[in-house]
């Protein structure tokens, strides 16, 4: 596999040094300014960057230093998206233990419109401190759409809902051309709303909003399309889909099994990250879908435990996952990031380390490559 997705590859976060909270901390006090804390993301990033060529890796992330959330420092930097509270979610931690958390919902108030590049100095300071494919990941568009559905999106200003989809992806077109003049040829899509689709709580919860669960993985698979239709043709784009990752802990569970059909032949993209790191994940049936000129990185090392898996088990996974489709088109990762807040996981560094070492000595023994 000479382009991306990499036989050995990752969703993107990592954990955040305690120099960058302590930093990030202090600018939420006011006691430092967004000049000081940038310098001090600018030094992390180098510090991860590092990292990630010195196991060998092929493509290079900023390890996400630079956000709070996954999704909101990118989404609130369009017009018309403000942030309203949050919307009670119930994690799930291994041992059954729960943990309550309100996500933070975004509110449309206005005409959607990209008037500023987002990624692009970022990504420019990435690719400046690397010499391997730097990747950019962003927030997939239906986050502006599943958490809070109709309700979320103000009727003045979009009485019609496709005009607010069509000008969500003509956002999402303009920030992404920004990235490709900038360089930018690997571009990933946070998307937790495919996930959230294959667990029955979610789905009912999309039901009281209004929404018919059996129809928004082929409307968003549209919003999707229309948001990349313009991406230049060597431009490689993937989805990673997730159930969540907060304090170790997931909102959501269940096989693709819902979503397979569309998700793998209406989505016009190149790759997919996936879960399947224990059983809430489900089986690998729905893989038979997956088209011959498709990539699927299996996410089959967990980022919410700390114990290290066995290379020989992970090994017999691929084999169940090759029952359903080519060994050749599969890569792996870890199955979800390592740090998707600042409150992090139950996971140190050192253990961050060994699950990628694994994940690329695994890669090697089973293709020939990470």
């Amino acid at each position: 596999m000479a382009t991306s997705p990499f036989r050995a590859d990752h969703v993107g976060s990592f954990l955040r040094p305690a120099a960058l909270i302590e930093a990030r901390t202090q600018f939420q006090a006011g006691t430092i300014d967004a000049a000081a804390l940038r310098r001090v993301e600018d030094e992390s990033i180098r510090g991860i960057v590092g990292f990630q060529e010195g196991l060998g890796l092929k493509g290079i992330t900023d390890g996400e230093f630079r956000r709070t959330y996954f999704h909101t420092d990118f989404l609130l930097q369009l017009d018309g998206v403000e942030e309203a509270g949050g919307t009670q979610v119930h994690f799930h931690r291994h041992g059954g233990e729960e943990l309550s958390y309100a996500p933070p919902v975004m509110k449309i108030t206005g005409k959607i419109e990209h008037a500023r590049d987002i990624q692009r100095r970022d990504f420019e300071f990435l690719a400046s401190v690397t010499s391997a494919t730097p990747k950019v990941t962003i927030p997939s568009p239906t986050m502006l759409h599943f958490r809070g559905g109709r309700d979320a999106i103000d009727a003045q200003a979009y009485p019609d809902l496709d005009q607010f989809y069509t000008d969500l992806s003509a956002a999402y077109r303009a920030e992404i051309a920004s990235l490709a003049d900038a360089g930018c040829r690997y571009l990933q899509l946070d998307d937790t709303n495919l996930a959230y689709l294959c667990d029955d709580t979610q789905r009912a919860n999309a039901r009281a909003r209004g929404m018919d669960p059996d129809e928004l993985p082929r409307l968003y698979a549209r919003i999707i399309n229309d948001s990349i239709r313009d991406r230049p043709a060597d431009m490689v784009v993937c989805v990673h889909l997730c159930r969540g990752n907060f304090r170790s802990s997931w909102a959501a569970e269940g096989g693709y099994e819902p979503v397979a059909e569309v998700l793998f032949n209406e989505l016009a993209i190149d790759g997919y990250f996936l879960e399947y790191d224990d059983p809430r994940s489900g089986d690998f049936a729905p893989l038979r879908h997956v088209p011959k000129d498709k990539t699927v990185v299996l996410g089959l090392v967990t980022t919410k435990l700390g114990e290290l898996e066995n290379a020989d088990d992970i090994k017999r996974r691929i084999d169940e996952a090759a029952k359903h489709m080519p060994l050749d088109q599969m890569a792996l990762s870890p199955q979800c990031g390592f740090s998707s807040t600042v409150h992090g996981n139950d996971i140190a560094v050192e253990q961050q380390r060994a699950k990628m070492q694994l994940v690329i000595d695994v890669a090697r023994d089973v293709w020939g490559d990470a």
